[in-house]
C-alpha cells in the first residue's frame, strides 16, 4: 500500500448520488485525511461493516458534525502518524465517527485500542463497534451482573454473537432469539444457554419457563415490546439499540409500575469524544482480558475487498450472515 508521503490520494468508498442501494457504493480517489492534534493516522488493513453504515447509505443516519462523510465506524490497522500513547508502527483497532471504508483513517488517539495478541486485522476490525455497543448497553445501561439472565434478540448478528460471549464471560445466563432453526442452532454453538427460533416459538413463553430474564437487549423494536415485558423479571431492564421492526411502542404504564421495569437505550456514534474515551478505557480494562483468555472471540462471517463494499452491504442486508462482515484493503 502506498504511504501518505508517496501519494496525494487514497482509495475510499463513496455513495454514488449521496444515497442509494448497495450497488451505489463505488470506489473513488480521495485526499488522504490529515490528523488534527490528539489524533492518529491509521493505515487501514480491515474495516467492519455494520448496520448503521447501511442506514447512512440510505440517507437516514448522517455523520455527526466534524466526522467524515465516508462510511465506516471501526477499523484495524497500523499507526502511520503518532499521538497520545501510540507510536508509528503500532497495531491498533479503533472506533471511528466515520471514514473507515478507506485506505487511511484518522481517529482520536483515545478511541484506539491495542490489537489483541493472536488476532488478525480482519478479526480485530470486527471488535470496536460491537464490543463498545454491547458493553455500554448490556453492562452499563442494562446493569447485567453475574448470575443474571440476558434475553438477546438478533443472536447471529455482529452485535448478537458478541453479546452472547460477553454475557457468558461475565457469568450471566443467555437466552438468545434468532429467525430460523439454523440460526438458533448457531446461537447455541456460540454459547447461548437457550436458543429460540422466533419464527416458530414464543420467546416470552420460553423465557418465562426458564424463570424470566433480568435484561433484554433489543434491536428489533416494534411488536417485540409486549413480549419483552412479559419475559422480564421484577426490576428488569429493557435496552434498545435499534428498531428494525418499528420505532414506535405502546407502553402499558401500570404494567411497567408493577414490574418496576426500566426501559432505556442508546446510540454510540453521537457520543462526545470524552465519553467515547471513557468507554474505550472501560472496554480495555474489562473486555480485553476476556479476549486474551479466549472467552470472547471475533466471529467473522465473510470478508470482501474494499472495492466490493456494495457486495458486502448486500450480504449484510440479506440476513444470511452469522457474525461480522469485513472489508479488507489491498
Amino acid at each position: 500500500m502506498t504511504s501518505p508521503r508517496e501519494a496525494e490520494t487514497m482509495t475510499a468508498i463513496a455513495v454514488e448520488g449521496g444515497r442509494g442501494p448497495a450497488s451505489a457504493l463505488k470506489p473513488v480517489r480521495l485526499a488522504f485525511p490529515e490528523p488534527k492534534a490528539g489524533e492518529i493516522l491509521i493505515q487501514v488493513k480491515a474495516a467492519g461493516v455494520n448496520r448503521p453504515d447501511i442506514v447512512q447509505r440510505l440517507g437516514m443516519y448522517p455523520p455527526p458534525p466534524g466526522a467524515p462523510e465516508t462510511l465506516g465506524l471501526e477499523v484495524a490497522g497500523v499507526v502511520g502518524r503518532a499521538a497520545g500513547r501510540w507510536k508509528v508502527g503500532d497495531k491498533v483497532c479503533a472506533l471511528l465517527g466515520g471514514g473507515g471504508y478507506a485506505e487511511y483513517a484518522v481517529c482520536d488517539a483515545r478511541h484506539a485500542l491495542p490489537m489483541p495478541e493472536g488476532l488478525s486485522f480482519e478479526e480485530a476490525a470486527g471488535l470496536p463497534e460491537t464490543v463498545f455497543t454491547v458493553y455500554a448497553n448490556v453492562f452499563e445501561h442494562g446493569g447485567l451482573k453475574a448470575g443474571e439472565t440476558l434475553l438477546l434478540h438478533g443472536a447471529t448478528s455482529g452485535i448478537g454473537v458478541t453479546a452472547i460471549q460477553m454475557a457468558k464471560a461475565a457469568g450471566a445466563r443467555v437466552i438468545a432469539t434468532a429467525r430460523g432453526a439454523d440460526k438458533a442452532k448457531a446461537a447455541l454453538a456460540l454459547g447461548a444457554d437457550v436458543a429460540v427460533d422466533a419464527t416458530t416459538q414464543d420467546f416470552a413463553e420460553v423465557a418465562r419457563r426458564e424463570g424470566g430474564v433480568d435484561v433484554v437487549l433489543d434491536m428489533v423494536g416494534g411488536d417485540y415490546f409486549p413480549k419483552n415485558l412479559d419475559a422480564l423479571k421484577t426490576g428488569g431492564r429493557i435496552v434498545y439499540i435499534a428498531a428494525q421492526a418499528g420505532g414506535e411502542i405502546t407502553v402499558p404504564v401500570f404494567r411497567i409500575m408493577q414490574k418496576r421495569a426500566t426501559i432505556t437505550g442508546s446510540t454510540l456514534r453521537p457520543r462526545d469524544a470524552d465519553e467515547k474515551a471513557r468507554l474505550a478505557a472501560e472496554v480495555e480494562r474489562v473486555v480485553w482480558p476476556w479476549i486474551a483468555a479466549g472467552k470472547v472471540k471475533a466471529q467473522i462471517d465473510k470478508t470482501f475487498p474494499l472495492e466490493d463494499a456494495g457486495a458486502a452491504h448486500a450480504h449484510l442486508e440479506s440476513g444470511a450472515h452469522v457474525g461480522k462482515v469485513i472489508l479488507v484493503t489491498a
